[in-house]
């Protein structure tokens, strides 16, 4: 299925009327600690989260629709667990602020003979021009940085006009009894990489990002898929 074939879901995401002020989580980070929390998890990555999460991976790939030559930016390149999955002749550039996640998906890019730009870079400091890219993803990164809305806002900004950017992630449950045992667990989930209460609408709504799809994905359907396109 294309990915403009698919419809966003009914009710409206950023439709609540604090969204665009309340605070997007209750727990704070700061780079240094997701550089140390990823340098830790960079040997023990893909077992943790490899198999569990990846039929959004594919899924993700799937809604992408890449057409040949198109360039892909992937924020949050971890160790490279993707970069197999995208189509041989398209432009693949992956970023990822822990240099041993880095080392694990150049390791990966060699060994499976993948042509991928890969460089060490901030994600709310994206060293590129404006408009380098035609798909801007983000999968299981947008709840471990410490600035969402900057990351987003960077994403949208190396996005061409009329370009993807997707995100793939855990979000704040909308049920209130799950909600508020995301919200105490999340000080203790980032420690093993991601906060639990990333708030979907106000993230959406403090990034001005309009949803054309929202998909629930992996099993159990914790995470999200969020494709957006670039105004």
């Amino acid at each position: 299925m294309a990915l403009f074939e698919r419809k966003a879901e009914p009710e409206d995401p950023i439709g609540t009327g604090d969204a665009a002020t309340r605070a997007l989580s209750v727990t704070a980070v700061e780079n240094d600690f997701v550089e140390r929390v990823y340098d830790k998890l960079a040997k023990v990555y893909d077992l943790i989260w490899g198999p569990s999460l990846h039929p959004g991976r594919l899924q993700a790939i799937q809604r992408m629709g890449i057409q040949p030559d198109e360039r892909v930016l992937e924020v949050g390149v971890g160790t490279g667990i993707n970069l197999s999955l995208y189509p041989r002749d398209c432009s693949v550039t992956g970023i990822d602020f822990s240099g041993s996640m880095l080392e694990k998906a150049r390791e990966r890019a060699a060994r499976k003979d993948l042509s991928v730009r890969l460089l060490q870079m901030d994600a709310a400091d994206l060293k590129f021009t404006d408009g380098s890219f035609d798909i801007v993803y983000a999968p299981y990164l947008i709840s471990v940085v410490p600035d969402p809305v900057k990351v987003a806002q960077e994403m949208r900004r190396v996005c061409r006009p009329g370009g993807r950017i997707i995100f793939l992630n855990h979000f704040l449950s909308p049920n209130a009894f799950v909600s508020r045992i995301e919200r105490l667990i999340s000080p203790l989930t980032i420690h093993i990489g991601f906060k639990s209460d990333l708030d979907l609408p106000a993230f959406l709504a403090q990034a001005d990002l309009q949803p054309v799809s929202i998909e629930k994905v992996n099993i159990p359907k914790f995470w999200s898929l969020v494709t957006c396109i670039e105004s």
